[in-house]
């Protein structure tokens, strides 16, 4: 069975869908409000938890028409049937309470108490089942869970990642050291209550830190990483790889972005931001030549491998920064068909840009996790002669924020009255979206890297510290002796690397 069959029979999902973008899937996607997560008010991780799931592609939509609709159509968003239990990496935090009774999830919002979590409405029901077993095995094998005020304890952090096409199946230890007592025989009982695991990693964090993952990977059962299938190609996952969590929209996302390239064979293409090479091996198949640039030298170790476990040839990878990369290829003269770029949450740069717009590739395609930065960036490319020609979102992240884009740019003669049009996104109430991230994502962007949770007021307490305009829709304090909580240190600290993250400092 291909790896398009079993999503297709795991989420209902089929090509008769994909292809009729507009048609109304309210049978299949209403979320009741009688459906809203128990956890909800706690963990806050799901902006849209008690909101219908047409609904919140309504509201999708109506962002990606207020920040883009000025560069021309916007498409309808392609949402899922099955909008729940889709993400295939899984992380819990563990610890006990000051009864000794230990738990595991997340960090209540605000705090670093844990909510101790039984299952979540997005997350893979099978991962989930493992976090849990696991939890029930800890008292039995004597294992002390982490204390982060001490610096006592091992267990800190357990991460499943799934292959939804492969089955195979990875469980990450985090400890806070490299030794786990009766290792063999836990693994032999977790694996007695999960065979489909496949792998199992220590990876040891003994810092005082809030991060996650450490620096050292220890593989104590099978080969260290699962595998995958995504567009008809095999790609290796490890423990700190980054690999989209939603398959059944990735799919759809990457095709989306290969039709809009319409590559024939003869074209060289160029991935920028390429990662483990996922959007290049797969365009390798349709092209002549790919280049993939990418600055993480794991990444890229992952990517060549990748390449040659689908004996692809016609592929190059490059560890660099993709805008020194591309100024390069601009000053050597050298040329490229088509373009992917796919950058972090922050956009591309203006050396990059300037240099996609020198070596004047018929084709742009743009994939984006942010659309206030994609706005930002469709401007200097219009104003420069490119025009977009379509615009399609996918919603990666059901009951979050979050969407996807890809846009087609291709080149063509500077249209005044586009550009007055496209101007115009200054004249817009763009308060919440203002300094380069929203409080939303900025809060994201906090947990899923230091495992903190952070309120507006900290977010703007910080903003105030580094000179950052504070939106005119939040509430200040109305004097200054109003009382109010302060941000602690390492919330600050993790605030700051946000803004760093999304170009604000």
């Amino acid at each position: 069975m291909d790896a398009k069959k079993k999503l297709s029979e795991k989420y209902k999902w089929n090509d008769d869908k994909r292809e009729d973008k507009g048609k109304d899937t309210k049978k299949k996607n209403d979320v009741k409000k009688s459906n809203v997560c128990p956890y909800a008010k706690k963990c806050g991780s799901c902006h849209f938890q008690g909101v219908s799931y047409e609904e919140q592609l309504a509201k999708k939509q109506k962002e990606l028409k207020q920040l883009l609709g000025g560069f021309g159509k916007v498409s309808k968003i392609i949402g899922m049937e099955n909008p729940y239990h889709y993400r295939n990496k899984v992380h819990a935090v563990f610890g006990r309470l000051r009864n000794g009774t230990i738990v595991s999830g997340v960090y209540q919002a605000g705090t670093h108490k844990i909510v101790d979590i039984e299952s979540c409405q997005i997350e893979d029901e099978i991962s989930s089942k493992i976090i849990r077993d696991i939890h029930g095995l800890l008292r039995s094998f004597k294992i002390k869970t982490y204390d982060e005020d001490t610096g006592y304890g091992l267990l800190r952090h357990v991460l499943i990642r799934r292959g939804f096409t492969s089955g195979q199946v990875m469980v990450v230890l985090v400890l806070g050291s490299p030794i786990l007592p009766s290792k063999n025989n836990f693994i032999k009982a977790i694996r007695k209550l999960h065979p489909e695991i496949t792998t199992v990693v220590i990876n040891v964090n003994d810092k005082k830190t809030s991060m996650v993952l450490g620096e050292r990977n220890i593989t104590v059962y099978g080969k260290g990483y699962i595998e995958d299938e995504l567009c008809g190609c095999t790609f290796r996952i490890s423990p700190s790889s980054f690999y989209q969590v939603n398959p059944v929209q990735t799919e759809i996302l990457y095709q989306t972005a290969m039709q809009f390239a319409g590559l024939s064979g003869k074209e060289r293409v160029v991935d920028a931001y390429s990662g483990i090479g996922t959007i290049g091996i797969v365009a390798a198949k349709a092209a002549k030549e790919v280049i993939c640039v990418e600055q993480n030298k794991d990444a890229v170790r992952d990517a060549v491998t990748n390449a040659k476990r689908n004996e692809v040839r016609n592929i190059s990878f490059y560890q660099k920064d993709a805008g020194e990369f591309l100024v390069e290829m601009a000053e050597q003269n050298e040329k490229a068909d088509v373009v992917f770029m796919d950058p972090p949450r922050n956009g591309s740069d203006e050396a990059f840009l300037s240099s996609v717009v020198t070596m004047t590739p018929d084709k742009v395609v743009y994939v984006s996790c942010n659309p206030v930065t994609l706005a930002r960036d469709l401007k200097y490319l219009v104003k420069r002669g490119y025009e977009v020609r379509k615009i399609q979102g996918v919603d990666m992240f059901p009951f979050t924020e979050h969407v996807e884009t890809v846009v087609l740019l291709s080149k063509g003669e500077v249209d005044s009255k586009k550009i007055r049009v496209e101007f115009s996104l200054e004249d817009m109430d763009m308060s919440e979206f203002q300094d380069g991230a929203t409080y939303t994502q900025i809060k994201d962007y906090v947990l899923e890297h230091s495992g903190l949770k952070v309120s507006n007021l900290y977010i703007s307490q910080i903003k105030r510290k580094c000179g950052i305009g504070v939106g005119k829709n939040y509430n200040l304090p109305k004097s200054e002796d109003s009382r109010q909580p302060q941000c602690p240190p390492e919330k600050e600290k993790a605030i700051r690397e946000a803004f760093k993250y999304f170009g604000m400092i």
